[in-house]
């Protein structure tokens, strides 16, 4: 008897044991090789989708080729062109095919190749030109890469720029004929934009077809008296000195002007956009008449806005709208002219929160289409038969964005139907568009639509990626909300490790970015926080805090940091941190904070003022002086060093250097053309001064995204981790 009862819990144990192991041998943990290495959490998209004149066809590229489907039934239709076919007169093998634009009429695709990046979002190119009847390939130019190429309306022509110059290539006669003739590197640009205004006013297209594509409208910039910033490019016996116009804080823009140039007569307008020169020219846009050119105009202190008219046939102007603010005004590309000649709809802040606005052609309004203490996030455009406006809205949240329609009488209807981030990209007739959904936990979904919501298929659900994360155990991003000894209520996640247990004590990781307007706050999957997933499962609570001056909560919360960048968003990161503190779960003496560029600014000042609350930090190229950063960025928030020198000075982490008491990672790039490096040798200098211990850690030629060079990213993160896990952990 007693030998059976050995063996019976002999068995029990190999029974239990056996299903203990088959559980944790399903179970496997994140590494920084999965993350950055191997692609097992990324999430999949679907790339190239364009909508077909008809509206009733879709393209999109997969497997080297462009593809026609049906949006009603999702019907493959036709294959338009393989990457096969793509082979230069002379060569062998094929251009790749990785980007693409049509035509108007469709008879012609235009194809960039051997892409070199040059900021942030320029680039140049060798274009190539597929002509889909005849199956022909057509190099644009041979004298040099381009950048920007774009079809002329009726697809007879293409316009691009070249060393700073418009040049326009006729398709019939194949000639090619240079526009401008004084464009010249760090002096004069034509058609594009400089360095400043594609950072913060995000475009570098700087040149418009007309309707009815007889004339251009472009960009002028004369910055020859923007002081030059260099950096070094090492590598070589002697390093490579790469100079550029950079305009800091209080120092001088570019000259812009706007020009406007005839096909047919070849004369070139300058359009009257005033004797001010020490302003901005943050949009032009086309009205639905060719002969109405408009053109927006900002102040430098940019809380002042005008909507111009312009004449393109002598440069006559006038003002048709103006808008003032006491903060200051955002840039958006919210500007629709309806068919009628007769309206246009725009978004503005006025009422302290982004809404929509219907106005006539003389700048009267007309309706306010949507009100509410929400924000609108996206204008997407304008359905003429229906007379419906959609847009992307956080009326349920500010953590969420919902797909919406309103007709011109201001009655609303939401058409997406889950809950978390939506976005839509709509057929040309507006009879479907294709939904992007995400939420905390869930990687994208995306869907065919109709207009009216109705789900009609799934293009890509992600099941796979769904899987691999239960395999690896992820743990749910958890919101919760701060409500800080000012009364202030600050959104706020949470990822705690899978093991969880309140009856122990865990450190704590912030990660921060914080700066006006943004959200690390959102119920959306974005990139899928797999680093901090990571850091969870060794054992570190992830929290992130969107503090006073983020976005999608009306005005007066964005705009309270006005001439203080810093000050409050520095005061409610303490807040959070002297709550999390309180909780029986977390080790108040192991509380640490990471950011990257404005994050990293956060997380320096937070690591200084804050010194008696964050043990550990690290600060990825940061901001450390307002000062070293460009002008319409700061000025915009902080007005020039001149007029506000104390704003600028009082929040500076190279100025509380002497606070600081815990443990201190400094992380640059030494080719950021962005923030520069000066802003950590600066913060260096000060610490050294204060005889205050810290590491650094730079990246040669590494820009803002620290990326360039074999094994980068791998040894960033890992030198991150480690840090981490040194100071928190042991």
């Amino acid at each position: 008897m007693k030998n059976k009862i050995i063996i019976l819990s002999l068995s029990i144990f190999l029974l239990v044991f056996s299903g203990f192991t088959t559980v944790q041998s399903q179970t496997k943990e994140i590494t920084l090789n999965d993350i950055y290495a191997g692609g097992e959490f990324y999430s999949k998209r679907v790339y190239g989708i364009r909508s077909m004149a008809d509206g009733n066809h879709y393209s999109v590229l997969q497997n080297d080729s462009i593809n026609i489907f049906k949006y009603k039934d999702g019907k493959y239709v036709k294959t338009i062109l393989t990457a096969s076919e793509l082979i230069p007169e002379g060569q062998e093998e094929n251009i790749q095919l990785r980007r693409y634009t049509f035509s108007k009429d469709e008879s012609k695709i235009l194809i960039p190749t051997k892409t070199e990046y040059i900021y942030r979002h320029s680039s140049q190119s060798d274009f190539y030109i597929w002509n889909i009847k005849d199956k022909t390939l057509q190099q644009l130019s041979t004298n040099g890469k381009q950048r920007l190429a774009d079809f002329s309306p009726d697809g007879t022509k293409v316009i691009f720029i070249r060393d700073n110059n418009l040049f326009i290539k006729n398709l019939i006669n194949n000639t090619e004929k240079q526009i401008t003739d004084d464009g010249l590197y760090n002096n004069i640009i034509n058609g594009t934009t400089d360095w400043v205004y594609e950072e913060e006013f995000s475009f570098t297209k700087a040149f418009f077809w007309s309707p009815d594509g007889k004339k251009i409208a472009f960009y002028k910039f004369d910055e020859s008296d923007v002081k030059e910033f260099f950096f070094s490019k090492y590598g070589n016996l002697y390093p490579e000195e790469y100079k550029y116009k950079y305009p800091k804080a209080g120092e001088a823009n570019s000259i812009v002007n706007i020009y406007t140039y005839d096909i047919e007569s070849e004369n070139i307008v300058k359009m009257d956009i005033g004797e001010e020169t020490d302003q901005y020219i943050p949009r032009i846009k086309w009205t639905k008449n060719p002969d109405i050119l408009s053109i927006l105009k900002m102040n430098r202190l940019q809380n002042k806005l005008e909507i111009l008219f312009a004449n393109p046939y002598n440069g006559i102007s006038e003002v048709i709208y103006t808008e003032t603010n006491k903060y200051y005004i955002d840039i958006t590309d919210h500007l629709i002219f309806l068919n009628d000649n007769e309206h246009f709809l725009f978004t503005s802040e006025k009422d302290g929160y982004y809404h929509i606005y219907l106005y006539n052609m003389n700048g009267e309004l007309v309706k306010q289409l949507t009100k509410g203490k929400w924000v609108i996030t996206d204008l997407i455009g304008f359905d003429e038969n229906k007379k419906l406006v959609y847009y992307i809205s956080a009326e349920s949240s500010p953590l969420n964005r919902d797909v919406y329609c309103v007709n011109l009488k201001g009655n609303k209807t939401k058409l997406s139907s889950r809950k978390g981030t939506n976005s839509a990209r709509f057929s040309s007739n507006y009879n479907y568009y294709i939904n992007t959904f995400s939420d905390a936990n869930t990687p994208p979904v995306i869907t065919v639509n109709k207009t009216n919501g109705k789900q009609l298929r799934v293009l890509e659900d992600n099941s796979k990626l769904l899987e691999t994360i239960k395999e690896y155990n992820f743990s749910n991003k958890e919101f919760f909300t701060i409500i800080t000894s000012e009364d202030i209520k600050l959104n706020a996640w949470k990822i705690l490790p899978p093991d969880f247990d309140n009856t122990k004590e865990y450190p704590v990781l912030f990660t921060i970015y914080g700066g006006p307007g943004s959200q690390t706050v959102q119920n959306s999957w974005g990139r899928g926080n797999l680093w901090e997933q990571m850091l969870a499962q060794k054992g570190i609570i992830v929290v992130s805090v969107d503090n006073r001056g983020t976005g999608a909560r009306g005005e007066e919360f964005k705009k309270m940091t006005y001439l203080q960048l810093g000050k409050y968003e520095t005061i409610d990161q303490i807040e959070a941190a002297k709550y999390l503190s309180s909780l029986d779960y977390v080790d108040a003496n192991k509380i640490g904070i990471f950011g990257w560029s404005y994050g990293g600014y956060m997380a320096a000042l937070c690591m200084t003022k804050g010194a008696e609350y964050f043990n550990t930090g690290i600060a990825v190229a940061p901001v450390t002086n307002w000062r070293y950063y460009d002008n319409i960025y700061t000025e915009r928030f902080m007005r020039t060093p001149q007029e506000n020198p104390d704003g600028y000075d009082d929040n500076s982490p190279i100025n509380h250097v002497d606070k600081l008491k815990g443990n201190f990672l400094l992380i640059h790039g030494t080719a950021d053309d962005n923030v520069h490096i000066q802003n950590s040798i600066d913060l260096v200098t000060a610490l050294v001064a204060a005889n205050k211990q810290f590491e650094m850690q730079f990246y040669p030629n590494s820009n803002h995204g620290i990326y360039t060079g074999r094994n980068t990213r791998m040894h960033l993160y890992t030198k991150m981790t480690e840090f981490l896990i040194k100071n928190l952990k042991q």
